[in-house]
């Protein structure tokens, strides 16, 4: 008698699956990694716009999980899983819904008061029909199960793989040179790193920022506002989006790599930089202070410009502290784990979402 082949995996992108920000490459490099393992894995992507999507990306998001059939195991990346609690409702008892969240929605900087409420009480609602919620790092795990309701039991962590890359060598001209990788948006906080560096114009350093000006035009104009501001037009380059090798090439010619963000569900570039043995500096916000080696970089307050800017002083004016966040660094990449074993992890949550026994 033949055996009836279980469909496969169906995993929701909410966009375009090569955008260049840690979620959407986490996403890619995790569904890459289930393939290479055996796993089927049917991808399904939506329309751009998420987590504001407009009425025909929400109508596609919903005929999407319709013409799924039944006990699918399905995977939602949050951007748009936390804004559909309707969705999640009307398929809890149909499909294997797995909620995979990189950082709560509502903790996104630059929200108002009553969008900040409406996105955490849309997800809120919307975990509460998952069948399995998926954290890329304890930090956010804990988050949404103090503050969002998800029992622990339903609840896993996987945290990004790393690929292993060659120990950055620095600038060429002896100048020291920051790398900066983020998208900008108001949740990378660009302009704290600005305000930041703008003290240290006595210093010899140059700035490169890596990542996209496509997503958010106004924070890309206060940030070149900001720039114009300090006079630092000269010291820091904003590249957009590069493509590998040019960003490779960025970190292998960085003396130093820097991130300012307010929050972060994991942050996949600072274990990048790690990975080159490069010293970090950072503000400490969400999950920050558990992705890096404390060894490895100096950490301060999220939205703190004169304690960061104290913190770059140092790494800039003292080599023998650079040193020593280096060796840090290069003894923290051999423990980095890959994206092997990443995608081996979240099978292993799949597999707990297609056992978990119906209510």
């Amino acid at each position: 008698m033949a055996v009836e082949r279980q469909p496969a995996t169906a995993f929701f992108f909410p966009g375009d699956p090569k955008t260049k920000t840690g979620g959407f490459v986490y996403d890619y490099r995790v569904v890459g990694g289930l393939r290479a393992a055996g796993h089927r894995v049917d991808i399904v992507r939506l329309a751009d716009g998420f987590p504001h999507p407009s009425a025909d990306g929400l109508a596609g998001f919903a005929a999407a999980l319709e013409a799924l059939e039944p006990e699918t195991v399905t995977a939602v990346d949050g951007l748009a899983y936390g804004i559909a609690p309707d969705l999640a409702e009307r398929h809890a008892d149909r499909l294997r819904l797995v909620a995979l969240v990189h950082h709560p929605l509502s903790l996104e900087t630059g929200l108002g008061d009553v969008e900040r409420a409406s996105l955490a009480n849309a997800e809120r609602k919307a975990l509460g029909y998952a069948t399995r919620v998926i954290a890329t790092s304890r930090t956010t795990a804990d988050l949404l199960t103090s503050d969002y309701g998800v029992p622990a039991e339903r609840l896993g962590v996987v945290v990004p793989g790393t690929d292993p890359a060659l120990q950055a060598v620095g600038s060429a001209d002896g100048t020291p040179t920051i790398l900066c990788v983020a998208t900008l948006t108001p949740r990378k906080g660009h302009t704290v790193l600005f305000d930041a560096l703008a003290p240290l114009r006595d210093l010899p350093w140059r700035l490169n920022c890596a990542g996209s000006l496509q997503r958010d035009p106004k924070t890309v104009e206060m940030v070149r506002r900001r720039l114009c501001e300090h006079g630092l037009q000269d010291r820091v380059q904003l590249l957009g989006d590069v493509d590998e090798a040019t960003l490779e090439a960025l970190y292998h010619q960085a003396d130093l790599f820097a991130l300012a963000s307010h929050f972060e569900g994991f942050g996949m570039v600072l274990t990048e930089a790690t990975a080159r043995g490069l010293p970090i500096v950072a503000t400490a916000g969400g999950a920050v202070a558990a992705t890096v080696a404390k060894d490895a970089a100096m950490l301060v307050p999220p939205g703190d410009s004169a304690a960061l800017s104290d913190a770059l002083r140092a790494l800039l004016t003292d080599h023998r502290l650079r040193t020593r966040l280096q060796l840090g660094a290069r003894e923290a990449r051999l423990h980095l784990p890959s994206w092997t074993d990443a995608a081996s992890a979240f099978a292993d949550q799949l597999h707990i979402a297609e056992a978990w026994p119906r209510v």
